[in-house]
């Protein structure tokens, strides 16, 4: 369902207020705004982030040793294996890419995980809470996707709220970059890689439109660079 989006300016004060709570530096007053007053937003649909969950929790489970066969039957039965992306397919199938890179989409799922109402909070100064997986389809049980699904009983987060969270990670992840930059100690138990991830997530859950809006981007469009 589509809404109207939140003011941007009020948003953006809030985020900049944690960064001065967490004694990050803050951007300059010219820093981006996510969307612009009177845009409307919406999440993408629950299917299609659960069917984003359920994916990168089996290549996540391929970079930490899960067999590929293992892999593809499970995504077969779930019917997703047309929404793999590219590097996801290759990695999957045939264990190419970047180990190290793809093991970071845990953050990403968290950060999802709160999107559907599955973990309370998406604190920045801690990572992934320890049961996260337990959340999530148990590959080494042989969960199905329909049978997680029953079991969560996902209920999505407001768009409005996604959208404000993503503005304040969309902050911290240039605070934390800038930070690192410069040798200026983090306020928590996380790094930018960690910040980057879950803003990954979020910008892919959220969908703006607007004037200055494209048409929704896929996973590996999800540009981190601006």
């Amino acid at each position: 369902m589509t809404v109207p989006a939140p003011d941007p300016v009020e948003i953006r004060e809030s985020s900049l207020d944690v960064l001065e709570k967490l004694r990050l530096p803050v951007p300059a007053s010219g820093f981006p705004l996510v969307w612009e007053p009177g845009d409307e937003l919406a999440l993408r649909p629950r299917a299609e982030i659960e069917a984003r969950v359920a994916i990168l929790n089996v290549v996540l489970a391929r970079s930490f040793g899960m067999p590929p066969e293992r892999a593809m039957e499970w995504l077969l039965d779930a019917r997703l294996v047309e929404q793999l992306t590219g590097p996801e397919w290759r990695f999957v199938v045939s264990d190419k890419g970047d180990t190290m890179a793809f093991s970071l989409h845990l953050e990403a799922v968290f950060a999802l995980a709160w999107v559907m109402g599955l973990t309370p909070d998406l604190d920045p100064l801690y990572p992934s809470v320890d049961d996260l997986t337990r959340r999530l389809p148990v590959l080494p049980q042989g969960e199905r996707f329909n049978e997680w699904r029953a079991r969560t009983l996902a209920a999505p987060r407001g768009a409005a709220e996604v959208a404000a969270m993503l503005d304040m990670y969309y902050c911290l992840d240039w605070a934390y970059l800038e930070s690192e930059r410069r040798r200026l100690p983090l306020p928590g138990q996380v790094d930018s890689n960690t910040i980057g991830q879950r803003r990954w997530a979020l910008e892919w859950a959220v969908v703006f439109h607007g004037p200055y809006h494209d048409a929704p981007l896929t996973w590996e469009e999800i540009d981190l660079s601006v």
